[in-house]
């Protein structure tokens, strides 16, 4: 009788040991954040034409604690729950939903989001989460990350309302100074945070 050798198969090698308690860990943050995204995203502040949120202040968060990988993989997780039709997003359902809602005013922004997640993550693995300041400086060019797609898609997409010459008023006035606010929370929040993460940042 030929006894067959045993070969490990990928569920032996996903959960070996400790890579079952980090990949477990893993996913309870991916899920987490994903979570603090739609909660973020129903506390809001009804602006035109895009409400003001706290989301921006998630984000941050998100992506300092998470690192890039993880950042990101937790904010297109949520951006792909919008798309397929749940309520995850500011205004919704009652201002869209789906790619519908994606394709609106909205979708320069929700594109940011993503960026923003994956830079500041990238800057914070680099070591500018070492200090308040150069954590502060990270955050504030996640906001750029977040502003700039979101601004163009707006004015570029919307003329008739939000054209260039209104881009200001339109696509930041509104926001930056409470997001400025959200920023500061962030870096209060972000040790925290961060040791609750721990090795699972990746």
């Amino acid at each position: 009788m030929t006894t067959l050798s045993a070969r490990p198969v990928l569920t032996d090698i996903f959960m070996n040991g400790t890579d079952t308690q980090l990949w477990t860990k893993r996913l309870v943050l991916f899920v987490a954040g994903i979570a603090a995204m739609w909660i973020s995203a129903k506390t809001q502040i009804a602006t035109v034409p895009v409400p003001v949120t706290l989301q921006m202040l998630v984000i941050m968060v998100i992506g300092a604690a998470y690192g890039p990988r993880l950042a990101a993989a937790t904010i297109a997780g949520y951006l792909a729950l919008g798309i397929q039709g749940m309520p995850v997003f500011a205004g919704t359902p009652e201002k869209g939903i789906g790619l519908a809602y994606v394709m609106g005013p909205t979708g320069g922004y929700l594109l940011g989001f993503l960026i923003a997640a994956y830079v500041v993550g990238l800057l914070a693995r680099a070591g500018w989460d070492r200090s308040p300041v150069s954590m502060g400086a990270a955050m504030a060019i996640g906001l750029l990350c977040v502003y700039v797609p979101g601004v163009v898609w707006l004015c570029s997409a919307f003329g008739a309302g939000a054209g260039w010459e209104n881009w200001y008023v339109w696509g930041v006035k509104t926001f930056i100074w409470v997001d400025a606010l959200k920023l500061v929370v962030a870096i209060i929040a972000f040790p925290t945070i961060w040791k609750l993460v721990g090795n699972a940042r990746v």
